[in-house]
């Protein structure tokens, strides 16, 4: 017997567009310029009318597609009334001036890989086959931050795979003094002790501080890291002055890891989203439109709905195949949803930038040291919209201000009450922090508690574990590491 019922549910679900708009709304300007390259070559009926951006006034296209948004996505097209209402329709025009030279794209520069890099300086020395293979399975073993973490035993396991010869485990590590030599020194290192002799070594004998600082690392190096000076000049016999030369040695002319940053197979820049100016005590945002080129139908295929319509009005002529007015209708609706879902975003985040510039006046107008506790829903009360979108828009995205490029999310932190009953951003406090430690007598570094202490002095009151919070957020040491020898 069949068991029927009949339930009634509510539910929420996101059409195509929004779903579209939602996913345009997260990306950065790079993103999006990929995202509307790709675009382009999936939908004939949208093209790039970058050269064509004086035919439209921007006003015209954007009311023409708020009308078009209109439509029932069901209904069955007129194709004449389609053609009447696409003449030059559906414009997005970025607001830059493509001829401004500041404007244009800027060229990368090519660069290698580090990977390269050392291949390069490898064919300039005379090795022999074996030796060259060697040195190139040494060499793709290199992690990102220019060390050696694999174990030389399974270097040999695999030279013995898939070169067909098992090298003895001294050949390997003769070839890893090699490579460690090649520029930038210290490169394919087992451990940062090892990386730092390395270095050491190369310098010529004359330079001050070198011998003790191969001795403290070679023989005190665990109180070496923990900052024992006492104990280190005590086991090597030497003075302050001479520690304090090897001390500074290491930390200023040595490169805890090489490689690192400096080659890459493409340069990542920050490209700012917004720009923020001051023009007669008002703010100007602008939202970076450079790499979203303006959109519109293709004119082609205008003109093929033309013509079909042409002969469809002739006697005795055959309407459209179904075929075909599904594929136009798909591609037209696409082509117009995405156009839509690009204006939507830039009027969104347009709007949560100028929120963020009118509750952080101060900071735009004064610079850092006047930022104000902010959190997204201040912003989301502002612009009447959902948290979710404000999250969306801040995620990723940079504004060029005149004190330099910062992330929208930096904008955002809780605030803590000073003595005085003023509400001040955890940012600036933990600036207020790093300037205290950046003044404290290096010989007798500052405690979390005395840390306390100090910002209490300032007006504010702030627990201990909180200070060590911001002081690890920061990438400050504890107080033992941060003690510096003070010779007299």
């Amino acid at each position: 017997m069949l068991n029927l019922q009949q339930t009634q549910r509510l539910q929420q679900k996101l059409s195509p567009q929004q779903i579209q708009y939602i996913q345009l709304l997260q990306l950065p300007t790079l993103a999006l310029e990929q995202r509307i390259e790709a675009e382009l070559e999936e939908n004939p009926l949208l093209e790039d009318a970058a050269t064509e951006t004086a035919d439209v006034p921007e006003d015209m296209a954007e009311e023409s597609v708020e009308a078009e948004s209109e439509r029932d996505p069901d209904e069955e097209y007129d194709w004449a009334e389609l053609l009447d209402n696409t003449e030059d329709m559906y414009g997005y025009k970025a607001r830059v001036d493509y001829s401004r030279e500041e404007d244009r794209e800027l060229p990368i520069p090519a660069t290698g890989t580090l990977i390269e890099h050392l291949r390069d300086q490898l064919a300039l020395q005379e090795l022999t086959e074996e030796e060259e293979i060697i040195a190139e399975q040494v060499i793709g073993s290199i992690d990102e931050d220019g060390y050696l973490r694999r174990p030389l035993e399974s270097i040999v396991d695999d030279l013995s795979f898939n070169a067909g010869f098992t090298p003895e485990l001294s050949d390997i590590e003769a070839m890893l003094e090699r490579v460690q030599r090649l520029d930038p020194i210290g490169i394919a290192a087992r451990d940062l002790q090892e990386c730092l002799l390395v270095q050491l070594r190369a310098m010529p004998p004359t330079v001050e501080g070198r011998d003790v600082a191969i001795r403290m690392l070679a023989e005190t190096y665990k109180a070496f890291t923990m900052k024992h000076f006492d104990a280190i000049r005590k086991k090597l016999r030497v003075t302050g002055e001479e520690l304090r030369e090897a001390f500074d040695l290491i930390r200023h002319r040595l490169d805890p890891k090489p490689g690192e940053g400096q080659f890459s197979a493409r340069q990542n820049y920050i490209t700012p989203d917004f720009t923020v100016e001051s023009v007669d005590d008002e703010f100007i945002v602008t939202l970076n439109g450079r790499n979203a080129p303006p959109l519109h139908i293709s004119r082609q295929y205008r003109q093929m709905l033309q013509n079909m319509v042409a002969r469809k009005k002739e006697p005795g002529s055959s309407s459209v195949d179904a075929a075909t007015r599904k594929f136009l209708k798909n591609k037209f609706e696409s082509a117009r949803w995405f156009i839509q879902s690009i204006h939507q975003r830039r009027h969104t985040m347009t709007r949560v930038m100028h929120a963020i510039v009118r509750l952080q006046e101060d900071f735009f107008r004064y610079g850092e040291g006047h930022l104000k506790p902010m959190i997204l829903n201040d912003v989301s009360e502002i612009i009447e919209m959902d948290i979710s979108t404000v999250s969306r828009v801040v995620n990723g995205k940079y504004v060029q201000t005149r004190f330099g490029v910062y992330e929208l999310k930096y904008f955002f932190s809780e605030g803590i009450r000073s003595a005085d009953g003023e509400d001040v951003s955890n940012k600036e406090i933990k600036a207020i922090l790093e300037g205290i430690v950046d003044g404290e007598d290096k010989a007798k570094p500052l405690s979390d508690q005395r840390l306390v202490g100090s910002l209490e002095e300032r007006g504010f009151r702030i627990a201990r574990r909180t200070v060590t919070k911001y002081r690890e957020q920061l990438g400050i040491p504890a107080a033992r590491l941060r003690k510096e020898i003070v010779v007299g």
